[in-house]
């Protein structure tokens, strides 16, 4: 089947440009997902669209057979492209700054090499377009708008996402691979008045600084050490002038963790640290909480992850690596959770190997090797899309 690779890439490095040139943010990937519906039903699949808003989804069958669900979101960031690439975003403010336009190519590539040889496998080849991954709702927002119906029952879910590692490395690893996220906006309201009259007041400022202060003993004082947690206040805003004292404040918090027993812990620490703050500083008002842009933990089936491992290994040789587990987060979990499936997820490089060894060997990989979310993040074109459509087609076979 992975003979016909080099006739698909003919026609995936001009569409990867395209994409990356013009990317579209969570919710707007209305251009995006024609380009995906014109090229899946170009290779022969039932496709279905408007899933979920502007989800894609692409359906091959060859025989009775195991039902395989290969997945890629297709969202850009509100990040202003730095890259000085020839095909760089074309629109001011937006990027494909995490890969997605990567993802979304792969899995393009690999649908057409399925249609190519159905004489070589058997069963349904089920290919997932899903949007808004970076806000955290796209795909349950393909659940709820009927998926499980629509695509019925699946043996397993995979899934990949390119990061800064040398191009032509896969990685996979078993259990929790990456962590929830929670968000949460906390209003607190203090007691306004000049900046002179301090007494007079209930201040919010000193108010929201003690709970900053407070909130940091969470981590190191009430979880156990061998969990890993990260609790981060990336945004405290109070007051408009140097003298007069605000009325309320608004902390912005993130929460990563491993595990559900500890997630609920800590959020339910944070929220009784807040209100004890605000009742030791006179708060005239009960605080204000709301949660958004919530991650579910994504945790590898350890039986499918050990199928797709050995597939991977018989092909890719000593380019497997071991995925270590991440703070970062990720919504695709949400779909075979819903559809009652294993699922295993993995990793793939996409720096160019010999920039990626001199930063190592320079001690400058921090430094030199742009990140997901960075304005100069820009996977090489190959071996990038040929590891990541290898990878879809192998452990895709491995079930069909």
């Amino acid at each position: 089947m992975l003979e016909y690779l080099p006739e698909v890439r003919a026609w995936q490095e001009p569409l990867y440009r395209d994409l990356h040139q013009h990317p579209e943010l969570s919710h707007q990937e209305r251009r995006t997902a024609g380009v995906v519906a014109a090229r899946l039903r170009e290779s022969g699949l039932d496709v279905h669209e408007g899933v979920g808003g502007t989800g894609v989804v692409g359906v091959l069958g060859s025989g009775d057979g195991p039902r395989v669900l290969l997945r890629a979101d297709m969202d850009a960031l509100p990040v202003t492209e730095a890259t000085g690439l020839p095909y760089a975003s074309a629109v001011p403010g937006v990027m494909h700054a995490c890969g997605h336009d990567v993802h979304v190519t792969c899995l393009l590539g690999a649908a057409e090499l399925f249609a190519r040889a159905t004489d070589l496998w058997r069963g349904t080849v089920i290919t997932l377009f899903q949007p808004a991954e970076e806000v955290g709702g796209g795909a349950r927002g393909m659940v709820d708008d009927g998926l499980v119906d629509l695509i019925g029952p699946v043996d397993v879910a995979l899934a990949q996402h390119v990061f800064p590692a040398p191009a032509g490395q896969v990685r996979t690893r078993t259990g929790p691979v990456l962590s929830a996220a929670d968000s949460l906006r906390i209003t607190v309201y203090g007691r306004g008045g000049h900046g002179s009259m301090p007494h007079a007041t209930v201040d919010p400022v000193v108010l929201a600084s003690m709970i900053v202060i407070r909130l940091q003993t969470i981590v190191s004082r009430e979880v156990d050490p061998s969990q890993t947690v990260v609790l981060t206040v990336g945004s405290v805003q109070s007051g408009t002038k140097s003298n007069v004292i605000g009325g309320h404040a608004v902390l912005e918090l993130n929460l990563r963790t491993f595990d559900e027993s500890v997630r609920t812990a800590v959020l339910a620490a944070i929220r009784r640290v807040v209100i004890a703050e605000c009742q030791a500083s006179n708060s005239p008002r009960e605080p204000e909480f709301e949660m958004y842009d919530n991650f579910p933990l994504t945790v590898n089936d350890d039986a499918a992850t050990a199928r797709v491992e050995t597939a991977f290994s018989a092909y890719f040789g000593d380019r497997v690596q071991t995925m270590p587990a991440a703070p970062a987060s990720e919504d695709f979990s949400d779909i075979p959770v819903a559809l009652g499936a294993p699922y295993t997820y993995w990793g793939f490089g996409g720096i160019d190997e010999q920039a990626f060894h001199a930063a190592v060997m320079a001690d400058r990989v921090s430094a030199d090797i742009p990140v997901n979310h960075s304005p100069r993040f820009a996977p090489v074109i190959q071996p990038t899309l040929d590891t990541g459509t290898q990878a879809l087609v192998v452990a895709g076979l491995s079930w069909l």
